[in-house]
């Protein structure tokens, strides 16, 4: 089947609006019937129990406080404290029993026989299953809700403001009793939610989530029978895959008889040099995130110290990293680093390919450099500031904590990475502008400035909601920025990144690079764009997400299988190169990116995606285990791998080697499948059975982390942590000894055509001409 790049192009344009299109409808559709909180929620005798004043502000000091990075809500968020919806339905429904045992017979619930118990039981079970909006204003309370609602504040009060260190939450993690109690009305409203069925619907607001077989709550026949039809298009999907591949001519590869240009024969622009900056910055900042990695996973074991030294020392650790801002910074962290050496490469890349370099391109960098360094310094700092109160009125989420998972830093430093991230498309569309202005618009260079104007596109999502928006409403656009980065532009970024790296090193033509781009990408947008939405189906968004989200997260497995065969044929092409092919270890890490990409977001993630499995494990281990290997896997790796080839080709040929790099490739591979293998899968999977069989709080519980076998899986993880920060210190350890002896910059006036020459073929003219410069 004969495909022209035009053709791709026009399916790729025609994918990506229409994945928008569908996905503002959804918009649309989920602030339509997004579970609005009552203005009013009143006991049997009209005294008013909460207000949505109350639930609203108890949202924010649920952000204001980082307590998604403590505890997760609805599912979203840390995987170190509770649930707060399970566990406030756990506790209203436990409140509830024991006011019915008081009342019918006087005593306490554990006291009562079993068939008196048994009646309990029920009789709370459908007063659950049977709330409802009265008038569409009002949620009106029986007297047991009541007792429980209040009996969940002082719960509450006692465990985040006066502090609990066997759980690990350390005293005043919310300053007042009030604020306390507001946060427990914002937990019960989600647990209302997650037991109150939709009108004109026999499910609940969330689908009948958290899996609660005390309040009524289970997965129902429409999970059930979408986990099957996401099986059955698995199997689909891989034959058309397959099919694909044998029907559509697409370039591989090819190192036999061409000609690989070695780092020495390439000039360099003084942008380039500049570029390395990133690098060193990105490295400095993995190791740091592992660092906080390392800690956190220690948190499981010692909730409230680090071997002693509180106890040895008087050192409270608790009292100086407490676990939300820790695990808030080895998110964040992980995000800063890997896109940190992505734009390096991007800049990189530029000169590189067209050898030219635009005027004035290295004090702009400079300019770039210094703004990511504010960024990431007053983003980390608010952070500490805002969890710890710093902050008064408004500022602690425009200048502090956000709150929000992936998204924590305060919204000014959002705005800074958005400009950030606007400024940098804005660079490399000056350094790609002669391939620019030569080619079409479904062009090479064309796109990778898409791909980075998708980057700002889709992280603008984050501005879209407050702290007072409807929390479930907020969750939608969140998910717009941390899933569509992952499954849509960052894999769209990843596929031009390596095609322009293979065109660089001379084994693949550009022409056939671009069209193996469009067509991956038109995939990877098809599927990853829409597959956002297996994050709606237990967030109180519309029940219609469920059968979308089943179907095309399904379908966002399929893109990676090509990607792995890509790569397994860039590793034959690199094979076939010989021994003294000069980019061997940048190569390593780029296809262990694919191959860990494939296991982390493919495998993993298409297992725990299925409703069926989704409904019990989100927010467990299993999801840790999913984070770890396709975000550090998948892009991590790829970033070390850009990283390796930037400075291979800085690098003076005399003083490079790959030593320190080997060791920290296999260090950083076997520590995250020690930490997958021996730790995080174990321990998820034993979380599943739990939630099968005793309810999902019981699988969030202290009870279960605190299990012998779960606490020696928690040690377990202690050598794959301690070879990841080791391959973290040998890479930057790498990184700083190579930059001491780079090579210098060639002169302004002189430009390579080495590579240039292999872009713009017969249509190459002199770089420097004049008359073709920009400014």
């Amino acid at each position: 089947m004969h495909v022209s790049r035009k053709q791709l192009a026009t399916f790729l344009a025609v994918i990506f609006v229409a994945n928008l299109v569908v996905m503002g409808g959804g918009a649309w559709l989920s602030y339509e019937n997004e579970p609005e909180i009552p203005e009013t929620i009143v006991g049997p005798d009209g005294e008013t129990v909460a207000t949505s004043d109350d639930v609203q502000s108890g949202k924010m000091v649920f952000q204001e406080n980082g307590l998604m990075n403590q505890g997760s809500m609805l599912g979203r968020g840390s995987y170190y404290d509770v649930d707060y919806t399970a566990d406030a339905l756990e506790l209203k429904t436990e409140h509830m029993r024991e006011y019915y045992a008081q009342e019918e017979h006087d005593t306490a619930y554990e006291d009562l026989e079993s068939s008196e118990r048994a009646a309990i039981d029920a009789q709370v079970r459908e007063e659950l299953q049977s709330s409802e909006y009265s008038d569409g204003e009002t949620v009106e309370y029986s007297a047991a809700e009541a007792y429980a609602h209040e009996q969940v504040r002082q719960d509450y009060v006692e465990t985040y403001h006066e502090g609990d260190r066997e759980r690990g939450i350390q005293d005043g993690l919310i300053p007042t009793e009030e604020e306390a109690e507001q946060f427990a009305d914002f937990a019960l409203w989600t647990a209302w939610i997650s037991h109150t069925d939709r009108p004109g619907s026999d499910v609940s607001f969330t689908n009948d989530f958290p899996y609660s077989p005390a309040a009524g709550n289970d997965a129902g026949g429409a999970v059930m029978t979408w986990s099957v039809i996401a099986m059955v298009l698995l199997v689909a999907g891989a034959g058309v895959a397959i099919w694909l591949y044998q029907a559509v001519e697409l370039p591989e590869p090819e190192a036999a008889g061409v000609s690989i240009p070695h780092p020495k024969e390439i000039d360099l622009t003084p942008s380039q040099l500049l570029s390395t900056r990133f690098v060193l910055i990105g490295a400095l900042l993995f190791v740091l995130q592992t660092f906080m990695g390392g800690l956190l996973a220690h948190y499981y074991v010692e909730r409230d110290d680090f071997f002693g030294l509180h106890k040895v020392l008087g050192v409270d650790i608790l009292e100086y990293l407490p676990w939300t801002i820790t695990r808030t910074w080895h998110v964040d962290l992980g995000i800063l680093w890997i896109a940190t050496m992505w734009l390096g490469a991007g800049l990189f890349l530029a000169p590189l390919l067209t050898g030219r370099e635009p005027r004035k391109q290295a004090l702009y960098i400079k300019g770039l450099i210094g703004a990511l360094l504010v960024v990431a310094v007053g983003g980390l700092a608010g952070i500490w500031l805002g969890v710890n109160n710093v902050f008064d009125g408004q500022l602690w989420w425009l200048l502090g904590n956000e709150g929000l998972e992936y998204l924590e830093i305060g919204r000014v430093w959002q705005a800074g990475l958005l400009v950030g991230f606007l400024g940098w498309t804005a660079l490399v569309a000056r350094g790609f502008k002669p391939l620019l202005d030569r080619e079409p618009r479904y062009g090479l260079a064309h796109m990778i400035v898409y791909a980075g104007g998708s980057i700002g596109l889709l992280f603008a999502a984050g501005f879209l909601y407050t702290p007072k928006t409807n929390f479930v409403i907020t969750e939608f656009w969140r998910w717009w920025v941390v899933h569509m980065w992952v499954e849509g532009v960052f894999e769209f970024f990843i596929i031009v990144v390596i095609a322009l790296t293979l065109v660089s090193m001379n084994l693949l033509t550009k022409k056939s690079a671009e069209k193996a781009v469009i067509f991956q990408a038109a995939l990877v947008m098809g599927s990853g764009i829409i597959g956002v939405s297996h994050h709606y189906w237990w967030a109180g968004l519309p029940e219609v997400w469920l059968p979308i989200g089943s179907v095309f997260s399904t379908l966002e497995f399929i893109p990676l299988l090509f990607i792995l065969y890509e790569a397994l044929g860039q590793y034959r092409a690199m094979d076939a190169a010989g021994k003294d092919f000069p980019y061997r270890m940048a190569f390593y890490f780029i296809v262990a990116s694919s191959v860990w990409n494939f296991f982390g977001a493919g495998v993993i993630g298409f297992f725990i995606n299925l409703p069926v499995i989704s409904y019990f494990e989100s927010g467990t281990y299993l999801t840790v285990a999913h984070a770890h290997g396709a975000m550090f896997g998948a892009f991590g790796f790829l970033a070390m791998g850009m990283a390796v080839y930037i400075l291979r080709v800085t690098t003076r040929d005399a003083h490079w080697s790959d030593r320190r790099l080997r060791w920290s490739f296999w260090l950083c591979n076997a520590g995250l499948a020690l930490m997958l293998f021996l730790s995080l899968l174990p321990v998820g999977f034993l979380q599943l059975e739990t939630a099968f069989t005793q309810g999902y709080a019981a699988s969030r519980s202290l009870e279960f982390y605190n299990g012998g076998l779960i606490q020696t899986l928690f040690w377990l993880r202690m050598p794959g942590d301690t070879l990841l920060i080791a391959g973290a210190i040998v890479f930057a350890w790498d990184v700083a000894v190579k930059l001491l002896f780079q090579r210098k910059p060639t002169a302004e006036e002189i430009r390579s055509h080495v590579i240039a020459d292999r872009v713009f073929g017969d249509d190459a003219v002199d770089p420097v001409d004049p008359a073709t410069d920009d400014d």
